[in-house]
């Protein structure tokens, strides 16, 4: 998708799609109130084009609503397309980061190539902001999933303009369409290694497409194997990949920004198994295709650094990303089996782990990276994992989980999300979840059993962090989506990659 920038009157814009933002801003309640929508633009012209549509009351501007006019009257644009953000006291950043891509897949289906979006005049939406959300919106709404499709029809918006008002702050509005284009770019790369089947994208190959992407934005790489692992006796996640002929990848990226040699080093860990079978716990096979997700963490990671070494914050930061598949070969580990996981030192022997349930592996991957992530120096950490069936249990399709042993680190994270737009709940730790995961033949089991298991999940973790100031994320239930919304398809969502850039950011 090209991208540009206009001040432009609207007016004169002589484009196949325009596409203005609108509000209710009917404040009355009782029966008798109907919604009064009101267009997010001071360009009289359009306000005129669509005034006639507007008194008729087929337009409410509810959030991601759409009606689009034909010719309007007075505009070079050869068609009007009215998004709504909902009511005016709800609207956000991140509603309009939704409307821009409600007006991207609304133009995809009708054959619709270019289209200028104009970007929101109102005080409580500011232009910067709304500038980047405006260009992640569009970029996200123009991925498809349809990749291997053998009749695949290019449906893709190829030009999007933003359109900014001659009044608003200038400086501002650019260093957000900059920003944007960057974070939407790098959330559809998370989604593109997400959406690969696992046959295209096994361990070694998702180290070969994090080294070129490393590459392409100068960051520093290395990507090791099975041998690695045994020199660093990462005994859980061995042990994890010994059932797949696929070799493991354990990848290693480094953001060193010039001048900065103190302060924070960032640990970005992600659970990367490619596909997981549930190993000898097998799964059910129902849906068991969807199982090649179970790297979105490791992908959200990916993501998260390339739009790091684009944006260039002051500060350190490593990924660890640990990458394997989950197979019931004869050589697979098996229930009761007990590992040793990565020394977290020298002089201090590996954490014991009783293998209680091989499906319950990303926690076993995580544990050596958590733990190889501090001993490359970070100094904070941040995991992500598609880690639990439990958390969407608990939170359903509408939160991620979080956890934290910190409470300035998870204030970071939280404050990130206003940004971010993404929703996340913090989720309990404490002593009665750690109780659950003691072995009585090892130090630790690796499941605690079927009630409260996101936080016996994030306490096994815990073990790993110790006290170096760490935040979870389990997206397990938001980072494939099951229905296609207005502004975005089915299939990988590519969360996370914001909130956790914006955590880096926040450093």
């Amino acid at each position: 998708m090209k991208t540009a920038l206009t001040y432009a009157q609207l007016a004169g814009i002589e484009t196949e799609l325009l596409a203005v933002l609108a509000v209710d801003s009917q404040t009355a309640k009782g029966p008798e109130a109907k919604p009064q929508p009101m267009l997010l633009t001071a360009d009289e012209a359009v306000k005129a084009a669509a005034s006639a549509v507007l008194a008729t009351g087929e337009f409410k501007a509810g959030a991601n609503e759409t009606l689009l006019l034909h010719a309007p009257t007075g505009l070079a644009a050869k068609r009007l397309l009215l998004v709504g953000l909902g009511k005016q006291a709800k609207a956000t950043v991140n509603s309009v980061r939704s409307a821009a891509g409600t007006a991207v897949r609304f133009a995809k289906p009708r054959g619709i190539r270019e289209l200028v979006f104009a970007l929101p005049e109102a005080e409580c939406l500011p232009p910067g902001p709304c500038s980047r959300a405006s260009l992640e919106g569009a970029l996200l709404g123009d991925y498809d999933s349809d990749t291997y499709r053998s009749d695949r029809k290019d449906l893709s918006v190829q030009s999007f303009t933003l359109a900014g008002s001659s009044t608003a702050d200038k400086g501002a509005v650019e260093a957000g369409f900059a920003e944007g284009v960057i974070i939407g770019e790098s959330q559809n790369f998370t989604r593109t290694l997400v959406n690969e089947p696992g046959n295209k994208l096994t361990p070694t190959i998702l180290g070969q497409r994090a080294a070129e992407m490393a590459e392409e934005v100068g960051l520093g790489w290395e990507v090791h194997s099975t041998e690695k692992l045994h020199e660093l006796k990462m005994g859980a996640f061995a042990a994890v990949a010994q059932g797949s002929e696929e070799p493991p990848a354990l990848i290693v990226l480094r953001y060193e920004p010039e001048g900065v040699t103190d302060g924070p080093v960032l640990g970005l860990v992600g659970k990367g198994i490619t596909f997981d079978t549930g190993g000898i716990s097998i799964k059910p096979s129902e849906k068991m295709e969807l199982m090649k997700y179970d790297m979105a963490g490791s992908a959200a990671m990916l993501g998260a650094m390339r739009a790091i070494a684009l944006l260039k914050p002051k500060v350190r930061v490593i990924a660890v990303v640990c990458s394997a598949e989950n197979m019931p070969d004869g050589k697979a580990y098996k229930p009761g089996d007990v590992v040793t996981a990565m020394p977290i030192a020298p002089d201090r022997p590996g954490k014991t782990i009783d293998v209680i349930n091989t499906d319950a592996e990303g926690r076993l991957v995580l544990a050596d990276g958590i733990t190889y992530a501090r001993q490359l120096g970070a100094t904070h950490l941040i995991d992500a994992a598609t880690l639990t069936g439990a958390i969407g249990v608990a939170l359903g399709l509408i939160n991620a989980g979080a956890f934290s042993n910190d409470e300035e680190t998870f204030a970071k994270f939280n404050a990130a999300l206003a940004v971010s737009g993404e929703k996340f709940w913090r989720m309990p730790l404490g002593e009665e979840y750690a109780d659950l995961i003691k072995s009585d033949i090892a130090d630790i089991k690796n499941t605690g059993g079927r009630h409260a298991g996101a936080s016996t999940a994030a306490e096994f973790l815990h073990v790993f962090a110790e006290d170096i100031p760490w935040i979870h994320l389990d997206i397990a239930g938001l980072a494939w989506i099951e229905d296609a919304r207005p502004y975005i398809a089915k299939g990988p969502s590519g969360f996370a990659v914001r909130s956790i850039l914006e955590w880096v950011r926040s450093y």
